[in-house]
């Protein structure tokens, strides 16, 4: 039994350190370099994504997505905007894996049944994680960034997203 924790950081890192595995990325290099076919990036498009839109062979910024239409709206780097679809175009990022060298992925079921059935995908891709999904281990994630508090961007934006009450009620 766990004592409850006082903060919200405090249940976040908590929860970092019971519910997830941290995996080198040094080890998912080089699994993709020799199985490549079984990788994908799974990040889901999200507003401010710099992208490539293959019709018209340029690059662009995401603006907006409606969900339920599936549709984006792109501001191409000759100022121009259009409508496309997340097969129409692909991220541009700098590098194929996240800036941060760990990636993680769920040791717990209710971590994982809660991205695979109730949007976890839609929501890390929000909250700023590239997400990939090797065919065979299921999903990884990692945080494409460096130089500023990781926990306020990212982790306790996510344990909210989750519904997590893991700390004390804050007062006032």
């Amino acid at each position: 039994m766990w004592a409850r924790p006082v903060t919200v950081r405090d249940a976040v890192e908590m929860w970092l350190s019971r519910c997830f595995d941290a995996i080198n990325q040094d080890i998912i290099a080089r699994l993709m370099k020799y199985e490549p076919d079984k990788w994908r990036e799974v990040t889901v498009p999200v507003a401010g994504d710099s992208v490539f839109v293959f019709k018209t062979g340029t690059y662009g910024d995401v603006i907006e997505c409606d969900k339920q239409s599936g549709d984006y709206r792109i501001r191409l780097v000759n100022g121009s905007k259009m409508y496309a679809r997340a097969k129409d175009f692909r991220g541009v990022y700098f590098d194929k894996l996240p800036a941060w060298r760990t990636m993680w992925s769920f040791s717990d079921d209710f971590d994982d049944r809660w991205f695979r059935k109730q949007g976890g995908l839609e929501i890390m891709s929000e909250l700023g994680f590239r997400v990939y999904e090797h065919e065979d281990f299921g999903y990884f994630f990692g945080i494409d960034g460096a130089g500023y508090d990781f926990y306020e961007a990212h982790w306790i934006p996510l344990y909210r997203a989750r519904g997590l009450l893991w700390h004390k009620p804050e007062e006032g």
